[in-house]
């Protein structure tokens, strides 16, 4: 239903006029810094709330080739590295799900209209880390595509509003996602009734739809060929859906299912021990030859119980997202999640009460509140599609500034 159009022009703010001109300044060199002084570079950039997650986006082409000089922009952009974890120097948020770049230019394939490549920053270090991809932001791609010019409706859109569906491939995992999504008056809706646990008021609903979403990194549904692994003595669930996800049963660790985020944060060898068994999983999965080796992105590790109050098709998961518990939950988790949880074995499927009903959607407690997501198996048991809905929303557009760093 798009067409592509060339970039627009700058618009004329409406109103708007030249400030007057104003007698220079006075100027002296007597406290010059004993180096030399550089102008701060600048680049086309919007920023987006996709789900849970923020992330600075832009367009692809807009950007350097070079691969170094693009982690230059992007730390720069976002505040990283900050030994304060703050980011304070940029537009990241000082945790893991505000330290995101999304990349989007139009698609070459003819099942898609967009390119999106997810980076993931890290806060504390230099990490920038292509890995796999954001299920929250993957929600915001199809939105950006359509406000910034990159894709436009069709002339016969209906101007009260109508429903646009963005065909995205993402680069990461290779993996296709069909974002369907309100649109009026040529961008995308804001407004609309549905709420998400983890994020204030409500937003026009974003439908993602992620096509044949096993395998996305290793080829396999299950990567290790088995429901369950025996990894240091605990049965960890390692599966490839949307990103490489592993799921460890809460009691096996000694743990209350559904501690708080930061009691997680406050508990190091708790943490120690998830982000031993994740790099352990990444060897299985065939993502890392040694622990030391494994990405600091995937595989993403959760734990899973039952709801102290059972309650029909829910869960409880608490998830690790690069070193640190999870605000609520990944997009990409609880895909993985829903997928596991009808796979006999699993420890996702030991977290289901005994009267959960095969083949309906899941309810995951995490620990902003609930998330309802489906997977949709075929008859020969293969993944189709596993569905969830997000919000979106452009929080700014304009130019984002960035310097070089300084010389040693």
């Amino acid at each position: 239903m798009f067409r592509r159009v060339a970039r627009a022009h700058r618009r004329h703010i409406p109103g708007h006029t030249q400030a007057a001109t104003r007698a220079p300044l006075t100027t002296s060199t007597t406290t010059l810094p004993p180096r030399p002084l550089r102008p701060q570079n600048s680049i086309a950039a919007s920023y987006y709330r996709g789900g849970s997650s923020r992330a600075v986006f832009f367009r692809q082409d807009d950007l350097p080739p070079d691969a170094a000089q693009r982690a230059t922009i992007f730390r720069s952009v976002l505040g990283s590295p900050d030994p304060h974890g703050r980011q304070l120097d940029g537009m990241g948020g000082g945790i893991s799900s505000l330290s995101k770049i999304c990349l989007v230019t139009l698609s070459s394939r003819q099942d898609a209209d967009v390119d999106y490549t997810f980076v993931q920053l890290g806060v504390r270090d230099d990490r920038v880390d292509y890995s796999g991809n954001c299920g929250n932001m993957s929600s915001a791609v199809g939105p950006y595509a359509v406000d910034s010019g990159l894709l436009s409706l069709p002339p016969d859109c209906p101007p009260g509003g109508s429903v646009a569906t963005v065909r995205i491939h993402n680069t990461n995992t290779g993996k296709l996602i069909h974002a369907s999504f309100p649109v009026v008056q040529g961008e995308a809706a804001a407004e609309g009734d549905l709420a998400m646990d983890g994020v204030a008021g409500t937003g026009a609903p974003v439908q993602l739809d992620f096509v044949d979403p096993g395998g996305s990194r290793t080829g396999k549904l299950l990567p290790t060929g088995s429901a369950c692994d025996d990894l240091d003595g605990i049965a960890v669930t390692c599966i490839d859906v949307g990103n490489p996800c592993c799921f460890v049963l809460a009691a096996d660790l000694g743990v209350d299912g559904a501690l708080s985020s930061d009691q997680i944060e406050a508990h190091s060898a708790l943490k120690g021990r998830l982000e031993r068994l994740r790099r352990q999983a990444a060897v299985k999965m065939g993502l890392a030859v040694v622990p030391e080796e494994a990405p600091d992105a995937v595989p993403k590790i959760s734990m899973v119980s039952q709801p102290k109050k059972p309650s029909a098709n829910r869960i409880t998961v608490r998830a690790m997202s690069v070193g640190q518990a999870h605000k609520a939950v990944p997009v990409t988790v609880a895909l993985a999640c829903a997928a596991a949880s009808k796979i006999p074995g699993t420890t996702v499927a030991q977290s289901l009460s005994g009267d959960d009903k095969a083949g309906t959607a899941i309810e995951l407690a995490h620990a902003s509140g609930l998330l309802k997501v489906d997977a949709s198996y075929n008859e020969s048991g293969h993944l189709v599609a596993a569905t969830v809905f997000r919000t979106a929303r452009r929080l700014m557009e304009g130019r984002v500034f960035w310097k070089q760093p300084t010389p040693a």
